[in-house]
């Protein structure tokens, strides 16, 4: 998927991906994981996402990447945060209390970018990549994660057929296939979300589905 399609949702506001309030099933899942209070988190692909500064509120230290600088600038602006800024060859780092976010491309990370990340946490980002660069995601990015890291999932499954993603639709199956190789899966919850989505109702969806997986690296 090319980088402007993201742009331009940011800039044209069409993020109805962003939820004004976190996750609950992270709130419901998250502390399962059993993490150290001060672990740092990898938030891939995180926008603008209020799940970070729920993490960070519960001591957790927050590494977040994301394309948009709209979507930087507008999270630490909405949390009234003055983050420091400054360059690496990851991209622009803005970083403020326990949360850095930086601007760049997710897959230019390395094993020494995310050597800390003892956590992670997607909700929108592997729903939001066309099925060739799940493969690459999960082969390329989650890979670099190290050995022992901890996290939560969350997917959608609904009939692909019906709808056009981003969110594309990601059945078990094809959970377990892209992260079988460098991770532990245990399937936490499946749950009905149809009658609380009027957009997907609305473009003809049938049947619509969240799931939360528990991941650990080998």
């Amino acid at each position: 998927m090319n980088p402007d399609f993201w742009h331009q949702r940011w800039r044209e506001g069409h993020i109805g991906f962003h939820q004004d309030v976190p996750t609950p099933l992270l709130l419901k899942h998250w502390r399962s994981l059993q993490l150290a209070n001060d672990a740092k988190v990898f938030v891939p692909l995180a926008g603008k996402s209020h799940d970070m500064d729920w993490l960070a509120a519960q001591g957790h230290r927050v590494l977040g990447v994301e394309l948009s600088q709209t979507a930087v600038e507008a999270f630490f602006a909405e949390h009234g945060l003055q983050p420091q800024r400054r360059d690496s060859r990851y991209g622009v780092h803005y970083s403020a209390a326990n949360i850095e976010l930086i601007c760049g491309d997710a897959f230019a990370l390395d094993e020494a970018a995310l050597a800390d990340c003892t956590a992670v946490f997607d909700r929108a980002a592997l729903i939001a990549l066309p099925a060739p660069m799940r493969q690459r995601y999960a082969d390329e990015l989650h890979a670099r994660l190290p050995a022992g890291c901890r996290g939560l999932l969350i997917t959608l499954e609904y009939p692909q057929a019906e709808k056009a993603g981003p969110p594309f639709s990601i059945p078990e199956a094809e959970v377990c296939a892209l992260y079988a190789r460098d991770w532990h899966v245990t399937t936490l919850e499946h749950h009905d979300i149809l009658a609380s989505q009027p957009r997907f109702i609305e473009e003809g969806v049938s049947a619509l589905e969240t799931a939360v997986y528990r991941l650990e690296r080998r």
